[in-house]
């Protein structure tokens, strides 16, 4: 059986320390800079996150379309991963540096605008990042353990971002030391990405036609060039294509995206919940120290169990213990104290099989609709932008939910450096979005989830074999 090099492997992961910082930062910070440092009230606050991370609906079946034409005419996915990566340092620094004395409304289009220059460098690395795997793992197992690396390090990443963004950012909240952590941050997230650039294979695919255009969108596509409307067409063509013609995908990115929708509105909530539920600034840093330690732990143990009993099956049992652990964490809405970092570090357990095992399981997906459909080889770019879509929407989401129950409960926003006092409804608010809201919506993922029909024997059989089997 055909290994991957540990290089090849280790070059992969360090990519996540781009993709966990972030998905992390700007979940737990961003939210909290708008309403507690520079006084955005708390509707307008999400509008302007979910507004900006929406964004990647618009553009990830675009970059993905654009990803898969590069992979043919150059060969390889390389180009788009580098521009990303050295674009965001700069896009997510200005995040985090409006000017002080700027006004609510100067404030709110500053950080859309940053954000969403930053988003849009994130999809330029993080579309084509996704799609590498079906093409350097060979195997089903290997995909596994290339994933279960990844998700190794990301977990690590996040730990790195959620533990030590506050810390860098410092106690008071101040607009320089939110200036700090966009520019320290951006570096290092800038430089993982560009390491794991240099893992795409030169040589993927030999230059030439692409595959057949997907019905629809021939009329979008001169036979000389396509403009950037048609390319947008084609591309959105190709996304709608993938989602109709393969069911694996449709189930695993429905759950997928509920248990982003759910840990997003835990990222948004972790810096509320410190500060007016346990009232101690050190609390962030510990809930993520309680949730990401146990997930590096016990990694290994959910990779090998994806072995024996299947990654579909570990990937329901993940979900339902992390469904568990938050669903205990209802009491902190009424007794608030150290016991939640008890249930966190079992949400953390799930946690880790939550995140390694569908991105282990797209790849297959990726793999089998290639094999069994005509015509559709080189286009992981199209899958994976509606994955990275669907990843993003769902984060984004969450935060626009926190900030809908917030506007709902009366939360008062701030200036940085003041603490409001809070109404018991606003803080039961933050307390519950943390724990039953996140229950609920894992808890319909896995109603989709038990609709996921591929198995192991349907990715690892000869071509031959697997294609007079599928046929009709």
């Amino acid at each position: 059986m055909e290994r991957l090099r540990p290089r090849t492997i280790a070059g992969y992961a360090i990519g996540s320390v781009g993709t966990g910082g972030f998905g992390t930062l700007p979940g737990l910070m961003l939210l909290y800079y708008l309403t507690d440092a520079l006084a955005v009230p708390a509707a307008v606050a999400g509008l302007v996150v979910t507004g900006a991370k929406v964004w990647d609906v618009v553009i990830d079946p675009f970059i993905g379309y654009g990803s898969d034409r590069d992979l043919v005419r150059t060969g390889s996915r390389r180009r788009f991963m580098t521009i990303g990566a050295v674009a965001i340092p700069v896009f997510f620094a200005l995040t985090f540096a409006v000017p002080a004395g700027a006004s609510t409304v100067a404030a709110s289009i500053w950080v859309l605008v940053a954000f969403l220059l930053a988003a849009t460098a994130f999809s330029m690395f993080q579309v084509p990042y996704i799609a590498l795997p079906a093409e350097i793992a060979p195997t089903y197992d290997e995909r596994t353990r290339l994933i279960s690396w990844r998700v190794a390090t990301l977990a690590f990443a996040i730990l790195l971002f959620g533990a030590g963004g506050p810390v860098l950012r410092g106690e008071t909240s101040s607009l320089s030391g939110y200036l700090t952590l966009g520019v320290v941050a951006g570096l290092v997230i800038g430089a993982g990405m560009f390491v794991a650039s240099r893992v795409a294979p030169r040589g993927a695919r030999a230059a030439g036609p692409t595959a057949p255009l997907p019905p629809g969108a021939q009329a979008a596509a001169p036979a000389a060039a396509v403009s950037a409307l048609g390319a947008f067409r084609i591309a959105v063509a190709e996304a709608v294509s993938t989602l109709r013609r393969s069911q694996p995908f449709r189930v695993l990115l429905t759950a997928f995206f509920l248990q982003a929708l759910a840990t997003g509105l835990m990222l948004a909530a972790a810096n509320y919940v410190a500060t007016y539920v346990l009232e101690s600034d050190l609390a962030v840093s510990l809930l993520f120290a309680a949730l990401i330690a146990p997930a590096l732990l016990v990694m290994p143990l959910w990779n090998r169990l994806a072995r024996r009993v299947g990654k579909e099956r570990s990937f329901v049992l993940a979900s339902a213990l992390f469904a568990l652990a938050t669903l205990c964490m209802v009491p902190l809405a009424w007794a608030p104290g150290a016991w939640v970092y008890l249930p966190t570090a079992l949400a953390g357990v799930g946690y880790a099989g939550m995140q390694a095992l569908p991105l282990a399981m797209l790849p297959d997906v990726i793999a089998h609709d290639a094999r069994t459909t005509p015509g559709v080889a080189d286009r992981g770019g199209a899958f994976s932008g509606v994955w990275t879509a669907g990843e993003t929407t769902g984060m984004a989401f969450g935060a626009g939910l926190l900030s809908l129950v917030q506007w709902v409960t009366g939360y008062q926003s701030s200036s940085a450096g003041v603490t409001p006092e809070q109404s018991s409804a606003a803080i039961d608010g933050i307390a519950l979005s943390f724990s039953l809201v996140p229950a609920v919506l894992v808890a319909l993922s896995l109603v989709a989830l038990v609709r996921y029909r591929l198995r192991r024997g349907d990715i690892d059989v000869p071509t031959e074999e697997s294609a007079a089997h599928e046929r009709p």
